[in-house]
């Protein structure tokens, strides 16, 4: 499925003089512009993308256990990953025509072609504020930098110099963290609220993202992808703990995701003129998930209020068991898996709103 150097896109029709087509499983396509290939996929971030390194190290944010991966390659496959299936690290390598699911670099398991086409550093439970990853024992930002960083020696030993340079020059990388800092750190920490409000607490996000941009850049990254915030206060955990009785969407919440993406935004598009040969690809996914949690029946959903693990108003993580109960029959009809996090056809479909109209901004 997966062929080192000439074979790595095996989903791949070629037309002739056309533009490379990328087929989903779902049957969406994109393109990739000029006849492009993508070496591989690397991704950082939070619980969104991360498809199992939480399994390897020591913290309670884990997901390795069923229900979670209940659909995943057919069923029953607890994998790490925060869903029932894939999440988008898996679709977003699938739609640049790499591999159909991206392996956690901490995998003791991994072989050489998973370096060579792609891994992800993500770390359910981090974010950009320091604090946040400090706070659940996971894994940092700065740190899944250094893991890229030997993640490049390791194949500049396998396969050269040369050969490693085109991997990492020409790879896709897609950055997805930030909503922990919010719900989690934000919102219940009490001395950062009191060490900051709003405006000054997306600045510090802001700037660590920035930061962080760059140091990916000056080791050698030049086509990154950024994923701004969701509509946090729509997700069933944040509607339960701070909604009403009516359990609504939490406005502050959105509206603190709000003001972070027009920063991150406003500062990436300063990054591109500062940095004229690279990329940097700013995706939103905040208006799209609204749309979805509003319009549902245009994406094919039914339930967009809690997700399908139990009661779907509070658990997530360990909350989500085997011995969860009223767990729903068809996690295809419900936009939220958990209190937290999306189905993975949810993810399909956002994953397709975010992403698509943006492939050729890599490029």
């Amino acid at each position: 499925m997966r062929c080192l150097f000439q074979n790595l896109l095996p989903l791949l029709i070629i037309w002739s003089c056309a533009a490379l087509i990328v087929f989903q499983r779902d049957g969406s396509a994109v393109s990739l512009p000029n006849n492009e290939t993508v070496p591989a996929v690397i991704v950082f971030g939070d619980s969104i993308v991360d498809p199992g390194n939480n399994n390897y190290i020591t913290t309670l944010i884990k997901c390795n256990f069923l229900p979670y991966g209940r659909d995943f390659a057919g069923g029953d496959r607890p994998t790490g990953r925060f869903s029932n299936g894939l999440v988008p690290s898996d679709i977003i390598a699938a739609k640049f025509g790499v591999k159909n699911s991206l392996p956690a670099y901490l995998d003791p398991n991994l072989q050489l072609e998973d370096l060579l086409t792609g891994v992800s550093f993500a770390s359910g439970g981090a974010g950009y504020d320091p604090l946040t990853s400090t706070l659940v024992s996971v894994i940092s930002l700065p740190s899944q930098l250094e893991m890229f960083i030997d993640y490049k020696i390791k194949i500049k030993q396998a396969v050269g110099e040369s050969r490693a340079a085109y991997i990492v020059s020409k790879g896709i990388y897609i950055v997805c963290i930030g909503s922990d800092d919010i719900a989690n750190t934000y919102a219940q920490t009490p001395f950062r609220r009191a060490q900051y409000d709003i405006p000054s607490y997306t600045d510090l996000m802001a700037e660590q993202a920035i930061s962080f941009l760059q140091e990916l850049y000056g080791v050698g990254a030049r086509r990154i992808g950024v994923f701004g915030l969701t509509a946090l206060g729509c997700v069933p955990s944040q509607r339960t703990v701070a909604g009403g009785v009516g359990r609504a969407c939490v406005d502050s919440s959105n509206q603190a995701a709000s003001l972070f993406n027009s920063k991150l935004s406003s500062q990436m598009s300063a990054l591109n003129k500062k940095f004229p040969d690279a990329r940097l690809v700013y995706l939103d996914s905040y208006n799209p998930l609204l749309d979805m949690i509003h319009n549902p029946a245009l994406y094919g959903f039914e339930e967009t209020e809690k997700g399908c693990c139990g009661t779907g108003n509070i658990e997530v993580g360990i909350l989500c068991n085997p011995y969860s109960l009223n767990m729903c029959p068809n996690a295809s009809n419900y936009i939220f898996w958990d209190s937290y996090h999306p189905t993975e056809r949810a993810y399909s479909v956002l994953s397709s709103l975010v992403l698509d109209n943006k492939i050729q901004d890599f490029f």
